[in-house]
């Protein structure tokens, strides 16, 4: 007489549930995805690290910053907020412009978006990765320039953070609008110049107040100047600058209207 063994797994253990998995766990892969690339990759450190410190740690021990534009306040506690915006704008615009032209150029968009993954995902995966990244930036920039002799309010760190957001999300939209519309060596080339130029022009390194009148009133308006301006507003001065936190909300409404718009898969 033979015996019915005793099934091991219940009946349906193993029933195949075929899907998608959650769009939460998806955004947090492909951001943990590109925040590794951006992390691994030479040039982008060189860019959105190593180049912001050696800023920071030059121009805060040399002279070489003009007194008129210094004031009061010690060379740290002025260079700080505009290489923390210079930070923003290296990772969140030229790194991510660069590398979304190089990923149409080999056809990595095209192969994801034939993937469960949205098309609007792909994009929340790069700004979260690139909040990621300046987040990073924003601690060991901010350990060095301690070191240094800055001393920041609590309130002023506080009130920085929604001004590194709202210049991440605004650069981003601006990388995501270049990187998407040329090709990647005309990425490469554009996003250098424009790194380059809002640097040196674009209300960084040289303030607006030492501008004529005209000059200034159009460097307060680009995401550069209103970024460093914002960020020197609560962390040197204490107050919340409404004007250049509004400036970098347009920026970013308008240029990701725009990529949405230009953005090709190759």
């Amino acid at each position: 007489m033979t015996t019915t063994p005793t099934p091991r797994f219940a009946a349906g253990t193993f029933t195949p549930a075929p899907g998608r998995g959650s769009l939460g766990k998806m955004l947090r892969t492909h951001a943990k995805v590109e925040a590794s690339l951006t992390l691994r990759h030479g040039e982008q450190i060189l860019l959105t690290l190593l180049i912001p410190l050696a800023l920071l740690i030059g121009l805060s021990l040399l002279d070489i910053l003009p007194s008129s534009q210094l004031g009061d306040s010690s060379k740290v506690d002025w260079i700080t907020p505009r290489i923390l915006a210079l930070a923003v704008m290296s990772s969140a615009f030229t790194g991510q412009a660069i590398a979304l032209g190089f990923d149409r150029r080999y056809g990595v968009l095209k192969r994801l978006s034939a993937t469960a993954l949205p098309r609007w995902l792909l994009v929340a995966g790069r700004v979260a990765a690139a909040l990621v990244v300046v987040a990073l930036q924003a601690v060991i920039l901010g350990v060095v320039a301690a070191l240094l002799g800055w001393s920041p309010s609590l309130g002023g760190i506080l009130g920085a953070i929604p001004f590194l957001i709202v210049g991440t999300l605004a650069f981003g939209a601006l990388g995501l609008l270049l990187g998407g519309a040329l090709r990647a060596e005309a990425v490469l080339a554009l996003a250098n110049i424009v790194w380059f130029v809002l640097l040196l022009a674009g209300g960084i390194l040289l303030a607006p107040s030492t501008m004529p009148s005209g000059v200034a009133w159009i460097v307060e308006l680009l995401p550069s100047g209103a970024l460093a301006e914002g960020l020197r507003s609560v962390l040197l001065d204490g107050s919340f600058g409404w004007g250049p936190f509004a400036v970098l909300v347009g920026w970013g409404i308008v240029a990701g209207a725009l990529a949405s718009k230009t953005t090709k898969l190759t």
